[in-house]
């Protein structure tokens, strides 16, 4: 092996298959060597392991790894993350998990089929990793991480339900009921609902806390419409809101459509707060600066990371399924609600 092969081309640091072709091993071989599988024999590891140390691999974890038997290094598995919720998770837990001094990987993945799945772990596996925390929301989805079986703990951070272990959560139906309660509060008889996809689970637990702060007061729900979660889905419900006089207030399941559900009530001449009230659901950076500004269910994302990295190291030193507190949102009262005119 040829030395000073410590940066190949454009500075990057050498990768784990330029240890194997260094090696003269398969990829699969080096990631044994760096988990201490039993399975790769003593001359073999010792060709690994020069190679590492030649190309400068990873120097501190490699080395960390090996006398510890510990990376250092939580994996993580994202869905959807061009949407506000689950790229606040992801940057949640990363930001606690760098607190608690663990390198954090993140792998994101458009969508959740089994092969994308594996992927994913495989990927995370190579790297190492002495937990996975899974972020996602997509109901089918979850059914099939939670499936799995891995020789390291896996934390769920999104989609859960009280009591569930291993997770970590926001209590959706909470922040439902906080939404809609605000409202009844207020005086109105029938507030609709724009819903989320209800093949997510957040979108079907918001749901449930709408209809429970109906049940509550023992009043029927407005009409219910179903978004996707843009804003395009809020104003195309909003229009159809916007037509029925009786309805005095709205519910959208976040807060893009929210957005969507504004304009539309102002192109179709109802004011809100004055004719309609609106809250959505996230508490968005630009949430303030709607106009008018939009009252809304802020998540505590931050709260949510560190919950979500105190399961995984609790897990890591040998604590069976430990499970969290769902975390109770609050509610951001704003200028888009008011008593019905």
């Amino acid at each position: 092996m040829a030395g000073g092969g410590r940066e190949r081309a454009g500075g990057r640091g050498p990768s784990m298959a330029d240890v194997a072709a260094a090696a003269g091993v398969s990829h699969q071989t080096v990631s044994r060597v760096l988990n201490g599988s039993e399975l790769v024999r003593d001359g073999t590891r010792a060709r690994v392991l020069a190679a590492i140390a030649e190309l400068g691999y990873r120097r501190n974890n490699a080395a960390r790894q090996l006398a510890t038997n510990r990376s250092g290094r939580i994996g993580m598995i994202s869905a959807h993350l061009a949407f506000y919720g689950p790229s606040m998770i992801a940057v949640a837990v990363q930001d606690a998990g760098h607190e608690a001094g663990y390198d954090v990987s993140l792998v994101g993945v458009s969508d959740f089929t089994p092969e994308t799945l594996r992927g994913a772990v495989d990927r995370l596996l190579d790297e190492a990793v002495e937990a996975i925390v899974v972020a996602v929301a997509h109901r089918t989805s979850l059914d099939r991480a939670r499936s799995l079986e891995l020789p390291i703990p896996m934390v769920f951070a999104q989609g859960v339900s009280s009591g569930q272990p291993m997770s970590a959560g926001i209590d959706q139906v909470a922040g439902g009921a906080l939404a809609t309660e605000l409202l009844l509060d207020l005086g109105h008889q029938r507030v609709a609902h724009v819903t989320g996809p209800l093949d997510w689970v957040e979108a079907g637990q918001r749901r449930a806390g709408w209809q429970l702060a109906h049940e509550r007061r023992r009043l029927l729900p407005g009409p219910e419409l179903n978004g996707d979660w843009s804003a395009r889905s809020g104003y195309e419900a909003g229009l159809r809101i916007a037509d029925d006089p009786s309805v005095t207030a709205v519910f959208a399941g976040n807060d893009a459509m929210a957005l969507g559900l504004l304009r539309a009530m102002h192109q179709r001449g109802r004011r809100v707060p004055e004719d309609i009230s609106v809250v959505g659901f996230d508490d968005i950076p630009d949430a303030a600066y709607l106009w008018p500004a939009l009252t809304t269910v802020r998540q505590e994302f931050g709260g949510l990371g560190q919950c979500a990295v105190d399961l995984t190291v609790r897990a890591l030193q040998g604590e069976a399924a430990p499970a969290a507190d769902l975390i109770t949102p609050e509610l951001v009262v704003r200028e888009s609600t008011a008593a019905p005119s």
